[in-house]
């Protein structure tokens, strides 16, 4: 089975897969029963892993909350993701239509709130996996459709492409309204995102903004009609997997880092990314796809 037809479920449990009817067909289904017959929660996280592209849904729609035990299965899933050569993007989606996600299950939160130590654990596994996202050497992609607050828009503030819908959306880091401040990166991330003037304007005033406001701003990439705005992130997600994925994790190196580098670190970072493409499968691949006119085929070499 190939890296273009190979289904592979990594967390929950595994159905077999074969053909295009299977590639359609969830890995968890919504309703598992015990063997008893009693309704069983399904898992926090669903991943699917097809023709290179890794899609990872928070199943707990219709709010889709990043609860405690979504961000332990996201943390193990990017880890796993990060090292497995089969995965070449990833795309960050929801169950459903209704809401990418409310962020972060607040019952689970208020139980922590006068617990420091348990506090810091929670906000430090936050940060932990959303700079894991953000420096993976691999690309990716978040959707962003109904609620995208806090959490909800955090988790895509570190994802390197951002797709809202065109209608229906309503996105923001609105924590002042909790009597708290954004804890994700959240005030950071946005800032770089948007610059400080747009920034301050979202967060003091807890604005929520639609689809197109964040695209003029500069929040999201594209916007689509919500019913078309998956198979939009996945099709940008095939396009970039066939990129070379060498050459990809040293553009992300050289752009993801610049932020926080200096003119000096961030050519000589642009630099080593050269000389590890140099004399690569893929580097000589594409050279001769280009002088042969024939689409380049890059196998990660």
């Amino acid at each position: 089975m190939s890296l273009h037809d190979e289904i592979v479920p990594l967390y929950g449990v595994a159905q077999k897969a074969s053909g295009d009817e299977t590639a359609q067909r969830r890995l968890f289904p919504m309703k598992p029963t015990s063997p008893d017959g009693a309704l069983m929660r399904p898992p926090p996280l669903q991943v699917r892993l097809e023709a290179g592209v890794l899609t990872l849904t928070n199943t707990d729609a219709p709010w889709n909350r990043m609860s405690t035990e979504y961000m332990d299965a996201l943390e193990r899933a990017v880890q796993d993701a990060a090292t497995d050569p089969r995965v070449r993007v990833l795309v960050f989606t929801a169950d459903g239509d209704e809401n990418f996600s409310v962020g972060m299950d607040l019952k689970q939160l208020a139980d922590r709130m006068t617990d420091r130590p348990a506090l810091e654990r929670l906000l430090d596994q936050r940060l932990r996996v959303l700079a894991r996202i953000e420096s993976l050497d691999k690309p990716s992609i978040a959707t962003l459709f109904g609620y995208c607050l806090g959490g909800g828009l955090e988790l895509p503030l570190a994802c390197h492409f951002r797709l809202a819908a065109e209608t229906g959306a309503s996105i923001g880091l609105p924590e002042l309204e909790l009597g708290v401040v954004p804890a994700w990166g959240g005030t950071a991330r946005l800032t770089r995102c948007v610059g400080r003037d747009k920034a301050l304007d979202l967060m003091l005033r807890a604005r929520k903004i639609d689809g197109p406001e964040a695209l003029r701003i500069g929040l999201v990439h594209s916007v689509h009609p919500v019913g078309q705005l998956k198979a939009a992130a996945h099709a940008l997600a095939r396009e970039l997997a066939v990129m070379p994925p060498l050459a990809v994790a040293g553009i992300l190196r050289c752009v993801v880092g610049a932020g926080a580098a200096s003119l000096q670190d961030a050519l000589a970072e642009e630099r080593r990314a050269v000389l590890r493409c140099a004399g690569s499968h893929d580097q000589q691949e594409g050279f001769a796809a280009f002088l042969g006119k024939r689409k380049p085929v890059f196998n990660g070499g």
